[in-house]
């Protein structure tokens, strides 16, 4: 006796028409709900996911209410004269909804892995949305996609009880597999039962299969590294064009942050790099975040080169992929599944002749020396080899402002001073605006020339960076630079001279004593030992402990007295080693002198 084998094909056709439109549905709403924020969130997210947790039945009946003669679509599309309930579309139709959670719960799992700075990086680049998401965001989620896309096709293959609700059992016509299975056991053909159930059982076990040696093929694909030999070499990069007004960057930026409000104003030119030092949290990642249009300032202005950016007033927003601004981000964020080569030609432009970009690549390469590695991939290179290309790949774009987020942090100190040489020797020839946000006041004194400090979301000093860290004014900005040496200070009766009330020493100064003075400071590294006890600022002083680094000594040190315990000291010292060898076996006391020229004044800044 032959089988009928409709309950197959229409079960194919059915679960294959419901991926393809799930497939869709699910992509747009995973991503549309990886954005949005409303208060609706998770009401609109209980009702994605409600088919996967309610009974198939009461899944089939509210459809049947919905597209019902009495229903509200089944009226207007009985008006149409179509017809929707006991129809092979209402199999597809429930198909559809009871797959749809798992593409969608898949789709938004896979789109939440994705490091959210690869498409900010993409964005400055110049990609448009649609770029991002399908030269970004879809390849490095198809893997989780693909397998949503296998999980809602077995999910629609095995669908039974919504479907008798709506479509009914129609042999021919709506008798799904899984029916015909129902119905042939109620029948007591076993035997049929038995052939059907196995037809899906290796449907979906191939689906799942296939799936599964696809991803293992892409892993070990992606093991395989390209060889590539590094020499150290550079060719000059040229045609770098900018626009005929480049006077610069003028930002005035307000926005609330945690528990305090961002509020600076400052301008940058196309001359030197301009350092933003603070301590972690008062804001600088922000700010070149709200430049590069990631962030939307509450309130300010923001221009670049006489073009407006940004501008509360006027509501205008620039869309960060036409603000010709480069970003390197901490973690550098090039795109795992793009070669190096096309890691750096992403942001030429898209009309650029093959040939160009191929010399383009080479030339970017070669500036940071590392010619010969554009077909490796991000994961096959050192964080410094990383580093080097997102520098490559930001100025291949030729920005007008490069924005650079601490790009040395994740770096060991060797590489640290190799990459910062490198930065330093790219930058000399950078035409554009630059921004360096640092909490590294050693690295932003080498690399900028001028400085921004920033204290809880204000500027606190700006200008060369010479001045700031000679003659900080406040209390905040000495210790931002690295003074580590305080006192209460008040002026004395003598002309000329501060009493320093926590050291117990009355100091002679060279600078003028301003009318609001809180405190009196010197660096460490200025104390002077001495063997003139009777020199001006000299003072007897005895060593109360020691720290060490590889280089130097830090010596804590009281003045006057003997100290009565580790901690009981009034000033620290830093020395060389050497220096420390011929101190150290010298009787106390010693003597140190505090120059009258290296004294800060200062007040507390309020």
């Amino acid at each position: 006796m032959l089988v009928d084998i409709s309950p197959l094909w229409i079960s194919l056709k059915t679960a294959l028409f419901a991926t393809l439109i799930t497939f869709f549905i699910g992509i747009i709403a995973a991503y549309w709900m990886l954005e949005y924020q409303g208060r609706w969130k998770s009401l609109i997210e209980g009702i994605f996911v409600s088919p996967l947790i309610l009974p198939p039945t009461v899944v089939g009946f509210l459809l049947l209410l919905l597209f019902g003669k009495n229903g509200v679509l089944g009226k207007i599309l009985e008006q149409l004269n179509i017809s929707i309930v006991f129809t092979w579309y209402a199999a597809v139709i429930t198909a559809i909804v009871v797959s749809f959670p798992l593409m969608y719960k898949t789709a938004l799992g896979a789109f939440e892995q994705i490091d959210p700075n690869l498409q900010r990086a993409a964005r400055t680049l110049g990609a448009s949305e649609s770029t991002v998401f399908w030269r970004i965001t879809f390849p490095l989620a198809n893997k989780g996609i693909l397998a949503g896309t296998t999980l809602a096709f077995a999910r629609a293959l095995g669908e039974f009880g919504a479907t008798l609700m709506l479509a009914g059992n129609i042999p021919g016509e709506t008798q799904t597999l899984p029916m015909a299975i129902y119905f042939a056991v109620e029948a007591g053909a076993m035997n049929e039962a038995w052939l059907w159930s196995l037809v899906i059982l290796a449907i979906s076990l191939s689906a799942i299969s296939a799936v599964n040696f696809w991803q293992e093929f892409e892993k070990n694909r992606g093991k395989q590294k390209s060889s590539g030999r590094i020499t150290n070499y550079q060719l000059p990069i040229t045609n770098y064009q900018l626009p005929v007004n480049n006077s610069g960057l003028i930002a005035d930026i307000q926005k609330q942050l945690g528990n305090f409000q961002l509020n600076v104003s400052f301008s940058a030119n196309n001359q030197q790099a301009l350092g933003m030092l603070g301590a972690s949290g008062a804001g600088k990642s922000m700010i070149l975040q709200c430049i590069a249009g990631i962030e939307t300032p509450t309130k300010g202005r923001i221009t670049l080169n006489g073009k407006l950016l940004f501008d509360s007033e006027q509501r205008i927003n620039i869309p960060t992929r036409d603000r010709h601004i480069a970003f390197l981000f901490q973690n550098y964020a090039l795109f795992p599944h793009l070669t190096v080569g096309k890691n750096i030609a992403f942001g030429l432009p898209k009309n650029t002749p093959k040939a160009q970009i191929k010399q383009q690549i080479a030339a970017h390469l070669a500036a940071v020396q590392l010619p010969g590695i554009e077909n490796r991939y991000p994961h096959q290179l050192s964080g410094g080899q990383q580093q080097r290309v997102a520098l490559a790949r930001a100025l291949a774009s030729q920005p007008e402002v490069l924005l650079l987020d601490e790009p040395f942090s994740a770096l060991d100190t060797h590489l640290r001073a190799q990459l910062e040489k490198q930065l330093i020797l790219t930058l000399s020839t950078y035409p554009g605006v630059t921004l360096f946000v640092t909490h590294n006041l050693e690295e932003a004194y080498r690399v900028c020339r001028d400085l921004l400090v920033l204290e809880s979301g204000k500027a606190i000093a700006s200008g060369s960076k010479s001045e700031i860290f000679e003659r900080p004014h406040t209390f905040s900005i000495a210790q931002l630079t690295g003074c580590k040496n305080f006192s209460r200070a008040q002026m004395s009766s003598t002309p000329g001279e501060v009493e320093a009330l926590d050291w117990g020493v009355a100091l002679q100064v060279i600078e003028p004593i301003p009318a609001q003075l809180n405190y009196i400071g010197i660096r460490a590294h200025q104390l002077i030992f001495t063997n003139d006890s009777h020199a001006e600022n000299t003072f007897a002083c005895w060593l109360a402990q020691t720290g060490e680094t590889p280089h130097r000594m830090t010596l804590y040190l009281k003045l006057g007295d003997r100290p009565l315990h580790p901690n009981d000291y009034h000033l620290q010292a830093e020395v060389f080693k050497e220096k420390w060898a011929n101190l150290k076996d010298r009787p106390f006391p010693w003597y140190v002198r505090l120059d009258p020229l290296r004294l800060i004044l200062m007040h507390d800044g309020d």
